[in-house]
């Protein structure tokens, strides 16, 4: 039996934002105490926009993968369709928008598959992945300036094939894919 566990959130004593950086980034630093009574006098908590992923199945049950260029670690991978959810958007919506922006996929049917967070000491944004079932191309992709993205429509094993040679390196892609594989797709034994 899994136990319940206690919630024992810090006390903040201080918290004063030093960074702001347009929409994608603030940096808080706080001065927190632990339920012990510790003190830990400088702690930053990275504030992002909430993110959504999207696992993309076409009719003929294909998968719908990009690649693009990475600058942080400076390589090209494939990955899902993911982004940034805009203010007025449920996640929903910004899933169904970054697939047909970057894609031109859309339709189907979409179910809210898992919700991950990126860095739980400091982060305090969720990443919500959805599964698209029966998607098809409505239209061009509508690439953003900043946006080098290419489309590959791919067999399910080939896709399982990129995780198992660790092709599919960025984590809250890759997790969704997993359990993808583990619990729907059923091509893992």
């Amino acid at each position: 039996m899994i136990e319940t566990l206690q919630h024992r959130p810090w006390k903040v004593l201080k918290s004063e934002n030093i960074l702001h950086i347009g929409p994608w980034l603030s940096v808080r630093q706080e001065c927190v105490e632990l339920p012990s009574g510790k003190q830990i006098p400088t702690w930053f908590i990275l504030e992002y926009p909430n993110w959504i992923n999207v696992i993309a199945e076409t009719k003929d049950g294909r998968l719908v993968m990009i690649d693009q260029y990475r600058h942080g670690l400076g390589v090209t991978k494939y990955e899902i369709v993911a982004g940034v959810i805009d203010e007025g958007e449920t996640p929903l919506q910004a899933a169904q928008r970054e697939l047909l922006e970057e894609t031109g996929f859309g339709g189907g049917e979409w179910s809210e598959f898992m919700t991950l967070c990126p860095n739980t000491s400091c982060q305090n944004n969720p990443s919500y992945t959805f599964l698209a079932r029966g998607v098809e191309r409505l239209e061009a992709q509508h690439q953003e300036s900043t946006e080098d993205i290419r489309i590959h429509v791919m067999d399910k094993a080939d896709v399982l094939q990129l995780l198992q040679q660790g092709e599919i390196i960025q984590a809250l892609h890759a997790a969704p894919l997993w359990k993808y594989f583990t619990v729907v797709s059923r091509l893992i034994g």
